[in-house]
Formats: structure tokens, C-alpha cells, sequence
């Protein structure tokens, strides 16, 4: 099997070290290239065996799967760079959410898929987010379902919500790194514990807070009811917690769909541009 990747930023690059520490590709069956060829070039040195290709068109050519990790607007550029040489039977993956399926199936002749993968899938944690192409076999679907099941817990879901399903699995990490943040900063600043115990300690209590609730399983409020005690220390501080926090999240939301709107929009103008009168 052949793997292409156009791109290797944080996502490019994060995909390619998670596959191959998985044990699911070898880096001989890797060909990645980037605008930036220092950062390939950086991937062939942490691989051996992996590739540098000179152009988005040698990565694409005669790839099963051909990952775009690009910037949405740069996709255009990139799209007719490659659409002559791909074939019917080669599958296109995007990993960016405002770029419609519908808008790839146009412009390309092959197969597509949407997969939305997260930071944390780089130590084969949290879920990748899966959408279909019209043009894909059953056979497709369970051969992609299988590689990405090496480093996440893939999980189908509707093109239309993407917005806030990424929301939850890749903009979480940095909503809950920023609040765990704001937690250890206050417990320093409160009493002096060295920042390096808190920050353990924190680390520690994050990730047994998602294990008990997936593997108990319990619900966030079932989880908060057993460690709360009414009338406790603990049921206090929650009620303060929830007087200063009401609504946060539903502004975050606000916030990520308003500017996902926004990037819709500006994707599709630049993947078909109307004609000047």
C-alpha cells in the first residue's frame, strides 16, 4: 500500500509519527510533500524509509490514500495541481471541516472521505471524526475504518455536524487544557504548592475523570454526584463553579460556528470562483 500526504504541519506531521509508532503503516510506504520542503525533508530524517516527494503531484500519483492536510484556502491551488493524475479507484482524504465532500467530488475523479482526527490521536487517544463520500465501497469504508481504529476511536457522523463535533473532540483539548490551566495557576497562587506537583496531580485527575466515565460508565452529572456531598466542601465550591461559568461554552459555540460560517463561505468562493462581468 502507498500512503500520500500533502502537507506536513501539526496535523500532517502528527498523523504520520501516530501511524507509524501504531505499527499500522511502515514509513517506506509513506510519500509526504510540503510548500515547506524543510518539513518533509524533517519527516524522512525522524522515519527512515519514509519519503520526500519534490511535489504534491509525485506524493499523489499512484497513492491508495492521498491525505490533504492543507490550509482550507489553499486547497484550490492544490486541487489543480493533482486532479489530472489522480485515478477512480485512488481515495482522497481531507482532514479540514470546511471543505465539503461535494465540493471534492466535483473537482476530483477519484474517491473521498472526510476524517477529522484530533491532537490526542498522536498517543492513539480521542476519536476521529468520519465522513462519508458518496463514490466509497463498504469495502473502502472498513479498510479506513481499520487504520484509523490504530490510533483513535472513530466515530461517524453527519457532515452538517461537523462544526460542533469537532468542537468537542478537536478544539476540546485546548478548551479543557486552557480550564486545567486556570486550575493549576489558582492552586499555586493560593497556597504554594510547587507547580510541577499540581500540574501532576491535575494531569493525573483529567485522565482518570474520562476513564471512569467511559469504562463505568457515568455521566458527567452522575460523576459530579458521587464525589459531591450535599452540604460538603466540595458541593460549595461546584455552586460557585457554576455561577461563574453559566453560559460559557454556549458563547464558545457561538464563536467557533459564527467564524466556521464565515470559513465556509470564503472555501467555497475560492473553490468556485464566479466569473467577472
Amino acid at each position: 500500500m502507498k500512503i500520500g500526504f500533502i502537507g506536513a504541519g501539526s496535523m500532517g506531521s502528527l498523523l504520520v509519527g501516530a501511524f507509524v509508532r501504531a505499527g499500522a503503516l511502515r514509513p517506506d510506504q509513506i510519500t509526504v510533500s510540503s510548500r515547506t520542503s524543510s518539513k518533509a525533508s524533517l519527516l524522512a530524517d525522524q522515519f527512515p524509509g519514509l519519503r520526500a516527494a519534490l511535489s504534491n503531484v509525485e506524493a499523489a500519483q499512484g497513492a491508495d490514500y492521498l491525505f490533504l492536510c492543507v490550509k482550507p484556502m489553499d486547497f484550490r491551488r492544490v486541487l489543480d495541481e493533482i486532479s489530472s493524475v489522480l485515478k477512480p479507484e485512488q481515495i482522497v482524504i481531507s482532514i479540514t471541516s470546511p471543505v465539503r465532500i461535494s465540493s471534492l467530488e466535483e473537482l476530483l475523479p477519484c474517491k473521498v472521505a472526510k476524517i477529522v482526527p484530533s491532537v490526542v490521536n498522536a498517543i492513539g487517544s480521542g476519536a476521529s471524526l468520519f465522513m462519508w463520500g458518496t463514490r466509497l465501497s463498504e469495502t473502502d469504508k472498513s479498510a479506513l475504518w481499520q487504520l484509523f481504529s490504530s490510533i483513535s476511536r472513530p466515530i461517524v457522523i453527519q457532515e452538517e455536524e461537523v462544526r460542533v463535533a469537532s468542537d468537542l473532540s478537536s478544539c476540546g483539548p485546548a478548551f479543557m487544557a486552557y480550564l486545567l490551566e486556570q486550575f493549576i495557576d489558582a492552586s499555586v497562587m493560593s497556597t504554594g504548592i510547587e507547580r510541577e506537583t499540581a500540574s501532576a496531580l491535575a494531569c493525573e485527575m483529567m485522565l482518570g475523570t474520562a476513564r471512569l466515565m467511559l469504562e463505568l460508565p457515568c455521566s458527567p452529572g452522575e460523576l459530579q454526584a458521587k464525589v459531591s456531598v450535599p452540604g460538603g466542601i466540595t458541593a460549595a465550591a461546584l455552586e460557585s463553579l457554576r455561577k461563574s461559568t453559566r453560559g460559557a461554552f454556549l458563547q464558545v459555540l457561538y464563536t467557533t460556528h459564527e467564524k466556521f460560517a464565515e470559513d465556509l463561505d470564503r472555501v467555497d468562493s475560492s473553490l468556485f470562483p464566479r466569473e467577472r462581468t
